[in-house]
């Protein structure tokens, strides 16, 4: 496994695509997208520190900065960076930011939705957007952020990024393909730096459309364009953290795990198989799907065909292109930019790819995936209600499934993880149980606050003009 440079000396980047230049972790931070359309990823993988002392329980932002900190050394200053973490994560309902509560049987969930916007979104976001600040303001620069979201990172982005002085945000999302609590999240945030557009479409759609506007190298100079999305490293950075923290609460950070995560665009999952690379020792992963089961496909015959996106109760999965499966598919390449980006041309061209059978193979060993459709998860959700008294969102009920559909040797712990608060899908959580989760306090007024978003087309010209209409100089 190669390792990282001396910790004094900039981690370089490099694109999966193969011809955008090489840069540092606070260039990659705000440039998001690489110029040749590809997602930076570290040159090299940084390994983990020797373990902890069996069954200690240190705290959250100590393991983060341990994590995260060969990632970053070289562009920010150890001190900045630690106090960076800690205000990332004051804010959060728990001290223990994730905590990990067991199911039985060896099955536990990480929960990741005690920060401020009830999602797995605001572990990384809430580090990032203070990231983009410090950065920013010590270059004396501004940026527009602009990125799409089939739910939950639109409003986590938005709070990360709200009132900042140096940054204007503009969200897509796909027009009644959110949930009203989602929606909600972000368009009644009234800050001036913030702007919510309901694309006529799917998120792919809008998905697309933020990728072609990094792709308009004009427009992308002239707005100074920059993402909070999963194509941004900075975002799959924030993630790594918890899949040692869980590793580390459950006794022995050196010791075999398995993780089931509830996947829609793959950033998620991917940092776990970026901790496993730095010497974590997972030896299964279980993607679940949705109906929109292009994942399934790829981890079980090692093909995708782009079909329909489909509703569903678990709508931050209502995915076809998941963009961060391309790193995946950077390392599984043989780190081949050039072999990615013909993959990936032909795969839009065609909107079908397959992998050769040595590849799906050396996938198959480690990953697994499975389908599960509306009513399988309200009996999940049912199911777990009437064993525990627990209430689990659509989403995290995906990834309990998928275990029990995957899960390969019982005798290793699995932590699926719990990706939202049940109250962000009160609906499919009450139409399973007959129970209505309540919003916390802090979100208790949600629904009678005024809000506030434009309806686009989709079409680029119209958003582009939109994002131009809106930003500040």
């Amino acid at each position: 496994m190669a390792t990282a440079p001396q910790s004094h000396v900039p981690l370089p980047y490099v694109s999966t695509r193969g011809d955008a230049p090489t840069l540092a972790f606070t260039d990659v931070l705000l440039a998001g997208l690489a110029t040749d359309g590809g997602l930076y990823v570290p040159q090299s993988w940084p390994t983990l520190g020797p373990a902890p002392a069996h069954g200690s329980h240190r705290a959250y932002t100590d393991v983060a900065v341990e994590v995260m900190w060969p990632y970053v050394a070289g562009t920010i200053e150890r001190a900045t960076f630690e106090t960076i973490v800690a205000e990332a994560y004051s804010s959060f309902e728990t001290s223990d930011v994730t905590p990990l509560v067991p199911l039985g049987d060896g099955h536990y969930l990480l929960e990741l939705f005690h920060g401020p916007t009830l999602a797995f979104k605001d572990i990384a976001l809430q580090l990032v957007g203070r990231l983009f600040e410090h950065e920013l303001t010590r270059r004396g620069e501004r940026v527009m952020i602009v990125g799409a979201t089939s739910g939950d990172t639109g409003s986590a982005a938005i709070e990360a990024c709200r009132d900042r002085d140096v940054i204007d945000i503009v969200v897509l999302h796909p027009a009644g393909r959110v949930s009203e609590v989602q929606r909600r999240q972000m368009t009644t945030v009234a800050s001036a730096n913030v702007h919510n557009v309901a694309i006529d479409g799917t998120f792919d759609d809008c998905q697309d459309l933020v990728k072609a506007m990094f792709n308009d190298r004009a427009f992308r100079a002239e707005q100074r364009l920059s993402a909070v999305n999963s194509i941004n490293w900075a975002r799959v950075l924030g993630q790594i953290v918890y899949y040692v923290v869980a590793a580390e609460r459950l006794g022995d950070r050196t010791a075999p795990i398995a993780f089931s995560v509830p996947t829609g665009n793959f950033g998620n999952v991917f940092a776990g198989y970026a901790a496993q690379r730095m010497g974590l020792d997972v030896r299964q992963f279980v993607v679940g799907s949705n109906r929109n089961d292009i994942l399934t496909q790829f981890f079980t015959t090692g093909s995708m065909t782009i079909g329909e996106v489909h509703a569903s109760h678990s709508p931050s999965m209502d995915i076809q292109v998941s963009s961060n499966l391309e790193r995946l598919l950077f390392e599984l390449l043989g780190r081949d930019g050039h072999a990615v980006a013909q993959m990936l041309s032909r795969f839009r061209a065609e909107g079908h790819v397959t992998i050769d059978s040595d590849r799906l193979k050396i996938l198959r060993h480690e990953w697994s995936g499975a389908r599960v459709d509306d009513d399988q998860t309200l009996a999940v959700i049912r199911d777990v209600w009437q064993r525990t008294g627990m209430l689990l969102d659509p989403h995290t009920a995906v990834g309990v499934a998928a275990t029990a559909a995957c899960r390969r040797d019982p005798d290793i712990p699995i932590v699926t993880l719990a990706t939202a608060h049940p109250a962000k899908f009160p609906d499919a959580v009450e139409g399973a149980t007959g129970v209505r989760p309540a919003l916390p306090p802090h979100l208790a007024d949600l629904f009678d606050r005024p809000e506030r978003f434009v309806h686009l087309p989709n079409d680029l010209a119209a958003v582009q003009a939109f994002v131009r209409s809106v930003a500040r100089t």
